[in-house]
């Protein structure tokens, strides 16, 4: 009888930005913009490298495939978020909540992982390139990209899972925009020690782990560039690298923030802030990096935009 007085709990109803009334619209055609520019961005970077035969090398391909994670990454949060913003009532399903979080941490799962191969792929490239096509064939790095999506959605489902179990019985608003751990947990009437112990795990996991995998490749990779004896040697090595490594720092340092930090740290609009950067800025920071600081990709962009302007001309 308890346990069934207990579940009364069949929606959410999000906060999200309802700490800066004033600056619903503002705030709704800032982040509009921001959507489209990512959307349009990614799709992009997806279609130059899909056209340009050039670019159908292990690097460009996990790139590719980065750029659709990022997409559906933002697909599950923004809209929801953008509508929620001219709504007056920014209530969410409790299964709706539940796929949301299971989807949105799958694909930041996905992220994480996906740059840990992209810098296993440098370290084969730099500190191996005789053997480089050897290595990083076609069939390996299907297995990788598969392995990381499989893996991030084992991670993202037992932590839904852990999450949703627990009784829901007093208030339902989420201090979030979105349906995340931290704010669902401050809800939940009951605590499962064991459960947020698992999860915490499964984060370090995710994002200490694969953190320190890129670590140890570029720990080999800087290894080796030091050997090179020209400068302009050097310098090439690490261009190729420099792209990665500010995705990497900003990508991690966000979810740092937000997954490994103690319950006790948690403020409304700072999370907002924090989650705005990783929900939003990062998905367009992918794409923006990669074409202002590689020059291949520039190349393979212009050919793509100048083969559409002549398309559109005839």
């Amino acid at each position: 009888m308890a346990r069934e007085n207990q579940t009364v709990v069949t929606e959410f109803t999000l906060a999200g930005f309802s700490n800066f009334p004033d600056l619903k619209i503002p705030l709704f055609l800032v982040f509009s913009l921001i959507y489209l520019l990512t959307l349009f961005a990614n799709i992009i970077i997806i279609t130059a490298i899909r056209l340009d035969r050039n670019l159908h090398i292990p690097m460009y391909f996990f790139l590719s495939i980065l750029s659709f994670s990022e997409i559906c990454y933002s697909l599950v949060i923004i809209p929801n978020m953008l509508a929620n913003l001219l709504r007056e009532k920014k209530t969410i399903s409790f299964i709706g909540c539940a796929t949301q979080m299971c989807i949105f941490l799958g694909f930041g799962c996905t992220n994480c992982m996906l740059l840990a191969v992209m810098g296993y792929d440098r370290y084969v490239s730099i500190c191996k390139p005789l053997r480089y096509q050897i290595l990083m064939n076609q069939r390996l790095c299907t297995k990788l990209v598969a392995c990381s999506v499989s893996l991030a959605f084992i991670f993202s489902t037992s932590e839904t899972i852990i999450i949703f179990t627990l009784p829901f019985c007093g208030p339902n608003k989420v201090k979030q925009f979105f349906c995340d751990m931290a704010p669902l947990l401050q809800l939940a009437c009951g605590r499962n020690y064991i459960g947020e112990i698992v999860i915490f795990i499964l984060c370090v996991l995710v994002v200490f782990c694969s953190f320190l995998f890129i670590l140890l490749s570029y720990f080999f990779i800087v290894n080796t560039v030091l050997k090179i004896p020209t400068t302009a040697g050097k310098q090439k090595a690490f261009s190729t690298c420099a792209s990665h490594l500010i995705v990497v720092v900003v990508h991690f340092g966000c979810a740092s923030i937000i997954y490994l930090r103690p319950k006790s740290r948690y403020t409304l609009d700072e999370d907002t802030f924090i989650s705005v950067s990783y929900t939003m800025v990062t998905p367009l920071l992918n794409p923006l990096v990669y074409s202002l600081r590689n020059k291949d990709v520039q190349i393979a962009l212009k050919k793509s935009l100048g083969k559409s302007s002549c398309t559109q001309r005839m």
